[in-house]
């Protein structure tokens, strides 16, 4: 392994880890709002880098480059389409979160319907972190590091074994920034990331033409929109893996919730100074899920000329990184890959202690009298921290064992936890008087429905078309108990801003500019223009 390389990436981890060290080092974690909101004092530039960060791990720089490789470039559908998502969300979800003070989703649950929904739901958020979220992207993290620096290779052990320690290694890292700084240190390595992001952005597209093109970088360009510009089609058909249809069904669904309700990123938008502060923030990181293409996607493509005949697709982005990078930069782009690993795992991490902690525990203590201190809870919620971040490391290396692909593998099992939440919670917020039990109903007869239909007995339907004829089914069933059976008090909602809520004056045109944009990333990956021919 090249010791230009590895010095680099030492030296980059190293300043990441400092500088979240020196800007978070004065921040006290005394109490569960420094640890989980950062004080609610992020500015729009750390809350931008938080949600570009915490949404990129390793499974969608290994598992979006293997799609365009195999296929086409219509995954970028999930991430593109992402920001019609975020504006809604940031237009019609963050103001309701700023008004009504809640740390997490499921709290407006608990004022919305009762006590019992807010704990089946956070039940179910821990279940789809603990089993699902947090291994995956342990495991998927180890796979890139490895695929680039052949570390059981340097370590003289096996692949197995190789991926063992690295798993353990990014599992204690990411357990310690949740641990020592709480979402503030998690915030500023994002932000920091967000730089070493965008600058592989433009050094891999650019390094990888021209190495296609032999010292060209405009003939390594004209080499990918002359030949097999099929690769190059973002306007899926029915035969794809991700239809251009399904952006305007599931997907939208889903991307509403995952921006909007999935704790994990809802609290990066909450830890902002104000409303104002959130939205521009969202805007920010639209703006990079914009560019987020050239890092992810492009790689795949240039893969395609450059490895015709690739027997393991998995390892197509990190080989493009060893072959075209000087060795500072595989360095610099090791560290970037490592560190937004452990950002997506420790985000999850504090999530998921702040789901337990109050939503579960406090509660449950409550109920015996007991009113728990602050401290105590900050100190529970750093002791599940680390129980969940060592069942995580012992489960991730086992993922070794499966023969699907790690990309689509996590969204159709997402789709088990993610519909039935934001069905409950959107009904929740455009009626008063859907009661508790059809929030509880749905959530059952949805996961019953999905399971059955997609894993033990699938229908000839892609995914995502039947999660949204689902949503409809179970939100129907929703208000039709609801018309049967209402609340004898309405629902009124309560306002406990913990901030003045005033709305950034700037978002629509930011908006109208940010829709232009996203119609043309997909305009130029169509048959209209690249993939013509």
């Amino acid at each position: 392994m090249n010791t230009i390389a590895i010095i680099s990436l030492l030296l980059c981890t190293v300043l990441v880890g400092f500088f979240s060290w020196l800007k978070s080092r004065k921040i006290k974690i005394t109490n569960t709002t420094s640890l989980f909101l950062a004080n609610r004092n992020n500015s729009f530039w750390l809350v931008a880098g938080s949600l570009f960060l915490s949404n990129l791990s390793a499974n969608q720089f290994i598992g979006e480059n293997e799609s365009v490789y195999l296929n086409n470039m219509t995954i970028i559908g999930w991430g593109v389409s992402s920001v019609l998502a975020m504006l809604v969300v940031s237009e019609f979800l963050m103001p309701v979160y700023f008004r009504s003070g809640v740390i997490t989703t499921p709290d407006f649950l608990e004022a919305r319907y009762d006590q019992g929904t807010k704990r089946l739901v956070s039940t179910v958020f821990l279940l789809s972190y603990i089993v699902n979220m947090l291994p995956t992207v342990l495991y998927t993290g180890a796979v890139a590091f490895n695929g680039m620096f052949n570390i059981n290779e340097v370590l003289h052990v096996g692949y197995w074994q190789g991926i063992w320690i690295l798993v353990w290694g990014m599992g204690i890292i990411g357990c310690g920034y949740c641990i020592m700084g709480g979402l503030k240190a998690i915030s500023v390595s994002d932000s920091i990331l967000s730089f070493g992001m965008l600058i592989i952005a433009v050094i891999l597209p650019l390094y990888g033409l021209r190495y296609l093109g032999e010292g060209s970088i405009t003939e390594g360009i004209s080499i990918i929109v002359s030949s097999k510009t099929a690769h190059l089609n973002a306007i899926g058909t029915a035969a794809d893996a991700v239809p251009f249809s399904t952006i305007f069904t599931g997907m939208l669904i889903v991307n509403i919730y995952y921006w909007g309700m999935e704790q994990y990123i809802v609290q990066q938008s909450l830890s902002a100074k104000n409303l104002s502060e959130s939205q521009k923030g969202i805007a920010l990181a639209c703006v990079a899920k914009l560019l987020s293409p050239l890092l992810i996607n492009v790689p795949g493509l240039i893969a395609v000329h450059l490895y015709p005949d690739l027997v393991n697709t998995a390892q197509v982005f990190p080989l493009l990184i060893k072959d075209v990078l000087p060795a500072v930069f595989i360095g610099l782009t090791g560290s970037v890959i490592f560190g937004s690993a452990i950002t997506v795992y420790n985000a999850g991490l504090n999530s998921s202690s702040t789901l337990f902690v109050l939503n579960i525990y406090k509660p449950w203590k409550s109920k015996q009298g007991i009113n728990v201190p602050e401290r105590e809870l900050v100190k529970t919620a750093k002791l599940f921290e680390v129980v969940i971040s060592l069942l995580a490391m012992f489960i991730a290396p086992f993922f070794i064992f499966a023969d699907k692909g790690f990309y689509m593998y996590l969204q159709e099992v997402s789709g088990i936890f993610s519909i039935p939440i934001f069905t409950i919670i959107l009904v929740g917020m455009i009626t008063k008087k859907v009661p508790a039990i059809a929030a509880k109903a749905a959530i059952v007869f949805y996961i019953l429905c999905y399971v059955l239909l997609h894993f033990l007995s699938p229908v000839k339907m892609h995914f995502l078309h039947l999660m949204a004829i689902l949503f409809i089914v179970t939100m129907g069933i929703m208000l039709l108990i609801g018309k049967l059976y209402p609340m004898a008090q309405p629902y009124e909602r309560a306002k406990n801003m913990l901030k003045v809520v005033h709305p950034w004056k700037y978002r629509y045109f930011a908006a109208a500019v940010l829709m232009i944009l996203m119609v043309l990333v997909f305009l130029i990956f169509s048959p209209l223009v690249l993939a013509k021919g």
